[in-house]
């Protein structure tokens, strides 16, 4: 009776308590014993210390994990690490970052808790958001009027209204998983976060953040971030930046709102950018890691990195282009899984090198039998009842339909870059379109968009060149192949796709149709633009990339040898002697007639 007396009066545990028995439990179920102890040294080596507590600075912080001061990073991902390093008692944020808030951070980053809480939710996009995220209420009114005033206009983005955040449920399913994790739920009525209404993330600090991550999405869990220093050298700073700039179109328009709200956050991120917080594990996992820690020396030896120097290891890009660079890649990467791009890529065809035509086009990607990045670049062509058309513009803007919607960002003459991810092999469009579900259609310049395909609608690619029965010809994305009885085929217009690329026979122009309010089309709309817009283009550059390593290009190489071979062989025949059926015998030979060949009349 004495015993359960008391355990009624026993107080319940604190925050400390419980956030201690947290990290304790990711220590020991999420880490290795060597990544653990090379974790203390790591910390042991870099904190300072006050009276009792030892903690990190954000300064030492940025100099280990070796931040670039030029990207004015280091501040937003601190906030970031101080947030997360309340977890579960967020309330209690920002934390000073101790031994077992370290590692709470480092497990949410890597999103090692999947290993312990099973019954949680794996996304933590709720989480960082919040940790990024001001509750300045005067802020949030600006931004609520700024979004109305938008809103008002009738054009640009869709913009979230005033009261969708509204309503959103505060309790953050990874919080809750981990306090039932401790047999503590009812913990959460004193320890949930502030509420997401309200919450905002300044543009300025997201840009920030955003050139960080473009700037390590190909780092390997031991690779130094330093080795990557020269992607910011001279004007690499501003291509970087420019980039950022892109992708941060797709959340916010900056002139108008500056300011991100949760539902764009939520929205954007899964259906256009699943993969931008990938490279955030790799460089927290460099907490796991000491780098003078070498089990093979004697204790009177100098400490050896065991992490390759950097000129030895293979470059992230072995070709150039004029329109990919290491920017665009890491762009690519974030929806693209990076192991298929980083140190992956193959320039297959350039229109600058190879020439402007689909002869070349096919002789150098038909026979690639990988997936395959198809890029094209241009300038807007003006749209206005002013302005005039001539020449071979004015035939191209003929085959398009009369119907014309405004342009998808604001701008004349302004760059535009879309692009092609197919896993098929290209080939030839007779009466079906090819490719499958994983093809995707995406724009990067001046706005990050993805478009991915659906699943009724199979009209994913097609290459044909022009002749008698196709006159207009060209490679076009979520268009339908012409038939014979379409009144567009007799009358050369293209037939766009609610959601389309068109890039004509001499890839001298180009057309992205994006009719948001049809349905049904190869691809799925646009999530940050729910509005209709077409976009017509002078083609400046079109690259096709191979996204495969030696045994693909050997393949290639070989297949291209046997064509050579082939046409050899078809020179090489001297027909016309009289003797038909030793001439009939010589095509057998060749594999040019025999089986279902007929190899037509010999007479």
């Amino acid at each position: 009776m004495g015993q359960a007396q008391s355990d009624e009066k026993r107080a319940p545990p604190s925050h400390e308590e419980l956030a201690k028995e947290l990290a304790n439990k990711f220590a020991e179920k999420c880490f290795t014993p060597l990544e653990l102890y090379s974790f203390k040294e790591v910390f042991k080596n870099l904190a300072d210390q006050e009276q009792t507590v030892r903690y990190l600075k954000e300064d030492t912080i940025a100099r280990y994990l070796e931040i670039p001061d030029a990207l004015g990073a280091s501040p937003v991902l601190f906030q970031m690490m101080s947030y997360l390093g309340a977890f579960p008692f967020l309330r209690d944020a920002p934390a000073v970052l101790g031994v077992e808030q370290m590692v709470i951070v480092i497990t949410i980053m890597t999103e090692r808790y999947q290993r312990v809480l099973a019954k949680g939710a794996t996304d933590r996009r709720k989480l960082l958001f919040k940790s990024l995220a001001v509750y300045d209420r005067k802020l949030t009114e600006i931004t609520r009027s700024e979004d109305d005033q938008v809103s008002n206009k009738g054009d640009g983005f869709a913009v979230d209204a005033a009261g969708d955040d509204e309503g959103d449920d505060d309790a953050d399913e990874l919080v809750l998983a981990a306090l039932d994790s401790m047999d503590y739920i009812n913990a959460i009525t004193y320890g949930n976060a502030p509420t997401i209404n309200g919450a905002i993330i300044p543009t300025d600090n997201w840009r920030r953040l955003l050139m960080l991550l473009l700037l390590i999405a190909p780092l390997n869990p031991q690779e130094s971030l330093s080795w990557y220093s020269n992607r910011i050298v001279g004007g690499g700073l501003e291509s970087l930046r420019a980039t950022a700039d892109c992708i941060l179109a797709s959340f916010v328009e900056a002139e108008a709102a500056p300011r991100i709200k949760f539902t764009r956050f939520n929205d954007v991120i899964p259906a256009s950018l699943p993969y931008i917080f990938n490279g955030l594990a790799p460089l927290f996992e460099h907490f796991l890691f000491a780098k003078d820690l070498d089990f093979h020396k004697r204790r009177d030896e100098k400490p050896v990195s065991s992490t390759l120097p950097p000129e030895v290891v293979q470059p992230l890009l072995q070709d150039t282009g004029s329109i990919m660079d290491l920017n665009l890649m890491s762009q690519l990467s974030f929806f693209i899984p990076g192991e298929s791009l980083f140190r992956r890529l193959r320039l297959l065809y350039s229109g600058d090198e190879d020439g402007f035509s689909m002869g070349s086009f096919e002789s150098k990607v038909f026979n690639w039998r990988a997936p395959t990045i198809l890029l094209v670049s241009g300038t807007r062509l003006p749209h206005g009842n002013e302005y005039k058309t001539k020449g071979a513009e004015a035939g191209f803007l003929s085959t398009l339909p009369s119907k014309r919607f405004p342009s998808g960002s604001h701008g004349s003459d302004q760059k535009l870059t879309f692009g092609v991810y197919l896993k098929h092999p290209w080939k030839h469009t007779h009466r079906e379109c090819f490719g499958d579900e994983d093809t995707v259609l995406f724009q990067l310049q001046p706005i990050h968009d993805v478009f991915r395909a659906s699943k009724g609608n199979k009209d994913y690619a097609s290459f044909m060149k022009p002749s008698p029965s196709t006159p207009i010809g060209g490679v076009a994305f979520g268009c339908p192949p012409p038939q014979p009885t379409q009144a567009y085929r007799r009358a050369n217009v293209f037939a766009l796709g609610p959601v389309s690329l068109v890039l004509d026979s001499s890839f001298e122009f180009g057309c992205f149709q994006h009719h948001y309010t049809s349905h049904g089309g190869a691809f799925q709309p646009s999530i940050a633009r729910k509005f209709d817009f077409d976009d017509r283009f002078e083609i400046s550059s079109i690259e096709v990339w191979g996204c495969g390593g030696d045994a693909e290009a050997k393949h290639q190489a070989e297949r291209w040898a046997w064509e050579a071979r082939e046409a050899e062989a078809r020179r090489r025949i001297n027909l016309g002697t009289g003797d038909i059926e030793a001439d009939r015998a010589l095509l057998e030979m060749a594999g040019l007639i025999g089986g279902n060949r007929s190899g037509g009349s010999m007479m």
